[in-house]
């Protein structure tokens, strides 16, 4: 088992969730919302349907994440002047913030979790992660637009 990647990925994924919800636990805030609030605050005013292609999220799970931020008062849709049918969303100063508050104990979270590999196995495996959500993205459910 231990030399199954896809049980190495998701034991990797509880260890890091966990040291996440250290960080934020006190802030209520999902990993989904966090990277969410993020996207928003770097590309204000996308469309939900943009939004979730940006972070790998479907339209229903991007709609319901939004609408729960908003009523946080954390982001704010607004209709878009050039089709009534979608919302542009926008951080609010709340959000904002705490993007900003929450960037630190994410640092911190992902120095924790990468702290025993040097520094150039850090780069290497970045790279080698990448690579591979990449060139695998159509098998998720929600592919990503772009993969950076």
């Amino acid at each position: 088992m231990y030399s199954r990647p896809g049980f190495l990925i998701r034991r990797l994924h509880q260890i890091n969730a966990g040291m996440y919800w250290e960080q934020f636990l006190p802030h209520n805030i999902t990993p989904v919302q966090y990277g969410v609030l993020t996207i928003v605050s770097r590309l204000p005013g996308l469309d939900q349907t943009r939004l979730g292609q940006e972070i790998g999220l479907d339209r229903t799970t991007t709609a319901d994440v939004v609408k729960r931020l908003e009523h946080r008062n954390l982001l704010k849709r607004i209709p878009n002047p050039d089709d009534k049918r979608s919302r542009l969303v926008h951080p609010t100063a709340e959000g904002q913030g705490l993007v900003s508050e929450l960037e630190e104990k994410l640092t911190h979270a992902q120095d924790k979790l990468l702290s025993p590999l040097r520094p150039a196995e850090r780069a290497i495996l970045m790279d080698l992660m990448q690579r591979l959500v990449k060139a695998n993205n159509q098998y998720s459910r929600s592919v990503m637009r772009d993969i950076r």
